[in-house]
């Protein structure tokens, strides 16, 4: 394969027993490993044995209200993939942090420790954090509006960013004849006082390996499309058809490009959640199999809570109307991205209440591909190949067999028809996504 040919960049999203609501219920997924680190280190192998660009930890400080209903607990996703980091050697580590809810220089030395201990290959998943139950875990009576949020999360950054250029690269002498360790002049205090982000003295580390850890971020909304193209070098999106898939990345290269930044340098990665039968036919069954396990109490709930839609147990086998969903506007601009995606299907499909909670079970408005190796495979090569995206994080519907699945029988076909790596060429997460090293801001 040639080396500049463009491929497919491709994430493992690794959450709890699986990416359908009913995973934990299914018989070949492990719930019961959720808080057992050599269940994250098997699977992060077996994604490296594949070649896949990174492992990706979603977080939310808070405890989900439907824990009753679902194996919904989750670790510190830093913690997590230290473990990782110490039984793998070339995938990329994906963790994700709050703006709102931590503070500039705890968060940049922990990913600074992350990159170090890993030879580079800690990225930071940048959000905002917006339930109120997450303001009341850290002394707040309500999430901040979105305004606010984004405001502080532009603060925060930038004070990151500074706390990783505190030390330039040569700031290390290690002259053991002249007994002088550092140079003090290398080290720059970054001094950041504004209303929202106070920070003073510099890191107690070096700079990170990677220059700053790759910057992630899921930017939909127009506030959330404006801070990717200001930083995200990789954007995980939800999109269920090709042409809005096609719409929203147009956008955010083009603000990318606007924002003076090299529209290469932003890997847009939608979610694809595959269910994977030897025929279609099985994928379907296998599909209908984790759909008949779902709670419908826990689909309500769910379904209020990312699409802001209050639905009654009563209606469960009649046309879900859409005035539940009034206002929503469009998925390509408007700020009720997750809420527009649902409006969407239930415009275009027509479901029944049950129908649509089938839909959104398999990956939270995601989209979910049912069928073949070939077909699954099929799928992303459009999506590639037509302009909506430049790959993907896979979403398996249950752990371990699914993601062991995909990258059996579909990896091997992306590779045969040129969209994949047959193995890592570089070593940090940099290398492999093709993103230049950043330049330390103190270096002229």
């Amino acid at each position: 394969m040639p080396s500049d040919q463009r491929r497919l960049h491709l994430n493992a999203f690794i959450l709890s027993s699986g990416h359908h609501e009913a995973s934990w219920r299914y018989p070949h997924s492990t719930p019961e490993r959720m808080f057992d680190a050599a269940f994250y280190q098997s699977l992060a192998r077996t994604a490296e044995a594949a070649a896949f660009d990174a492992v990706f930890l979603a977080d939310i400080p808070k405890l989900d209200d439907n824990i009753e209903f679902n194996a919904a607990g989750r670790l510190d996703p830093l913690l997590v993939l230290a473990t990782i980091a110490a039984a793998t050697e070339r995938i990329g580590l994906i963790a994700t942090a709050s703006t709102s809810y931590t503070y500039p220089w705890s968060l940049a030395r922990s990913l600074a420790t992350l990159d170090h201990l890993s030879a580079g290959r800690a990225a930071w998943n940048i959000v905002t954090t917006a339930p109120p139950a997450a303001a009341r875990n850290h002394g707040l009576d309500d999430s901040p509006e979105p305004a606010l949020r984004y405001e502080r999360a532009d603060s925060h950054v930038d004070a990151v960013l500074k706390l990783w250029d505190s030390w330039e690269d040569d700031a290390i002498r290690l002259d053991r004849a002249a007994g002088r360790y550092a140079d003090p002049a290398k080290i720059h205090p970054p001094r950041v006082h504004d209303e929202h982000i106070r920070v003073e003295g510099p890191l107690t580390s070096p700079r990170p390996p990677q220059g700053y850890p790759v910057l992630v971020q899921a930017g939909a909304s127009n506030p959330g499309r404006a801070f990717a193209a200001r930083y995200a070098e990789a954007i995980f999106a939800a999109q269920q058809r090709l042409e809005d898939a096609q719409v929203y990345y147009q956008d955010v290269k083009k603000r990318t490009a606007d924002a003076g930044r090299n529209p290469e340098h932003v890997k847009i990665l939608p979610g694809i959640s595959p269910f994977i039968g030897g025929t279609e036919e099985e994928a379907k069954r296998l599909e209908q199999e984790f759909n008949e396990l779902t709670v419908v109490e826990y689909g309500l709930i769910q379904l209020e809570d990312f699409a802001g839609a209050k639905a009654d147990l009563a209606d469960l086998d009649k046309p879900v109307s859409s005035d539940l969903f009034q206002g929503a506007g469009d998925v390509n601009d408007n700020n009720w991205s997750r809420r527009q995606l649902v409006a969407g299907i239930v415009e275009r499909e027509r479901p029944t209440l049950r129908q649509l909670l089938h839909r959104l079970a398999g990956a939270r408005g995601h989209r979910v591909v049912t069928g073949t190796p070939e077909q699954v495979a099929d799928a992303m090569q459009e999506w590639f190949t037509s302009g909506a995206a430049d790959g993907f994080n896979v979403m398996p519907p249950y752990l371990p067999g699914g993601l062991e699945t995909f990258t059996e029988t579909v990896v091997p076909i992306l590779r045969e028809r040129g969209l994949f790596r047959e193995g890592y060429e570089g070593r940090t997460f940099r290398d492999h996504l093709g993103l230049p090293r950043p330049e330390n801001q103190h270096v002229t």
